[in-house]
């Protein structure tokens, strides 16, 4: 059965991203079959909660953890998701842990559980953070479209959103 809190972070993606995000998650349940299962950790993330993030560690308490200003990260525009591992550590159903292990092998397949999400990801074109050049950021993937976050951000800007707010693409 599909985690559900996976399922309800996939809902808001961008609507040109949900079913194949579905169908990712389909693939990926089929790949992992020890005590290991993906979830989806941040997908849309609004301009207020981006400031908020960007605030950590500057302006108010906790470690920095993104150098994205509001408009400038593609999790702004759904276009992005970051997810980790949950582990079942006594096999008891309720994956009480949380992994971002990206060489452990939970399933013992002689495959990495991390790399082998990575390698779904990839076959349907999203970018990997940890191939950054700059920040790498392991837990993130994203599908553009081609699009640049300054593209986004001016047809944001220019009002080119449909009805729920998600840009026009």
């Amino acid at each position: 059965m599909p985690d559900k809190i996976s399922l309800e972070r996939i809902s808001k993606l961008h609507p040109k991203l949900r079913a194949e995000a579905l169908l990712i998650l389909t693939e990926i349940e089929g790949a992992l079959k020890g005590n290991a299962r993906f979830r989806v950790v941040s997908t849309l993330r609004t301009f207020a909660e981006q400031t908020t993030l960007y605030n950590q560690g500057r302006t108010t308490k906790g470690d920095i953890v993104t150098n994205a200003k509001a408009g400038s990260s593609f999790h702004n525009y759904a276009l992005a998701l970051d997810f980790a591992l949950i582990v079942d550590k006594d096999g008891n159903g309720t994956y009480e842990s949380t992994s971002w292990d990206t060489v452990k092998d939970f399933d013992r397949d002689a495959k990495a559980d991390w790399m082998e999400i990575i390698a779904i990801f990839k076959r349907y074109g999203w970018k990997w953070g940890g191939d950054f050049k700059s920040i790498v950021d392991k837990p993130h993937v994203e599908k553009t479209f081609g699009y640049s976050v300054k593209q986004l951000y001016e047809l944001h800007k220019a009002g080119k959103v449909d009805a729920k707010g998600y840009v026009l693409i």
